[in-house]
């Protein structure tokens, strides 16, 4: 009977001890699950608090502090990179200004030029500099427009727009210049596409959109109107040097993919993708046997 007892009571301090353990687990599962719980809380609401453990375990408290030391070091970069980027833009800012002074007096000197008697050889070097002049021009009302639409808080005025009108209000305009640089135009027609967008960020987009083609392409440009999920205009024309796999790093700023796409800047692209996305829409590029596609997704009007 004593005997019986030992075991007994053997048993009974295994099975308190088993229990103890398994609440112990259970409760050091549950911290981890809550540590998983204020990780994804911080990454859906954007938050900035610590990560906090409320058992006393060495290894738990140890991750914990590591945890929230990468979470500080992550914070400090991201704080960094946001003070580098805004002085970078305004940077970009001060210089367009800078440049512009001098660029007016050089082209007020090329209209005095005009006036006098240049012979034939003069008056085609003068033309090869006002080209010049004026792609410098570009290039400065890109560098301050990207930094203003990505520095300013957007006032977008989201409303009811005809598409079609503005792709063809845009392209009328443009004929001059696409005729001049001996390019035509195939404009798809389809019913009229309302979308809901800003009219005036969207003539920007397809001006963009012109001015890129004008810039890079070789040959006709197709221009199409598609509606899927969301209104599609899209630009197709034909390239050299570029690879498939460079499609979307386009959008990057200052990102012109081979020399002849340089004397852009790698911008006018940039702004077409961040006017798109304040709008809630989205850009794509394909490159497919020489043929660049930029498609820019807006949302389409549904009222």
């Amino acid at each position: 009977m004593e005997g019986w007892s030992e075991v007994n009571i053997v048993v009974v301090i295994l099975i308190v001890i088993i229990l103890v353990l398994v609440i112990y687990i259970g409760l050091m599962q549950l911290q981890l699950r809550k540590i998983n719980l204020q990780l994804e809380k911080r990454l859906r609401e954007h938050t900035r608090q610590p990560v906090s453990v409320e058992l006393i375990n060495k290894d738990i408290n140890k991750l914990t502090t590591i945890v929230n030391k990468y979470l500080k070091v992550e914070e400090n970069i991201r704080l960094k990179s946001i003070r580098e980027d805004k002085k970078f833009k305004e940077l970009i800012v001060n210089i367009s200004h800078d440049l512009r002074t001098p660029l007016t007096a050089i082209k007020g000197y090329q209209q005095l030029m005009k006036r006098e008697e240049l012979s034939q050889e003069q008056i085609r070097r003068l033309k090869i500099a006002e080209k010049h002049t004026e792609d410098l021009e570009n290039l400065i009302q890109h560098f301050f427009e990207y930094s203003y639409l990505s520095n300013a808080e957007p006032m977008i005025n989201l409303e009811r727009t005809n598409l079609n009108s503005l792709v063809g209000e845009c392209l009328v305009t443009f004929i001059p210049y696409l005729e001049e640089n001996k390019l035509s135009i195939q404009l798809n027609q389809t019913p009229s596409i309302f979308v809901l967008a800003d009219k005036h960020l969207v003539q920007r987009i397809i001006k963009n959109l012109i001015h890129n083609c004008i810039q890079h392409s070789q040959g006709q440009i197709q221009v199409s109107l598609l509606m899927e999920e969301n209104a599609i205009i899209s630009f197709k024309n034909q390239v050299e040097n570029l690879t498939a796999n460079e499609g979307e790093r386009l959008f990057e700023r200052f990102y012109t993919g081979d020399q002849a796409r340089s004397k852009s800047g790698g911008l006018g692209l940039s702004i077409v993708k961040l006017l798109a996305e304040q709008m809630g829409g989205s850009t794509q590029a394909i490159i497919q046997n020489n043929t660049l596609e930029i498609r820019v997704s807006l949302p389409l009007y549904t009222n």
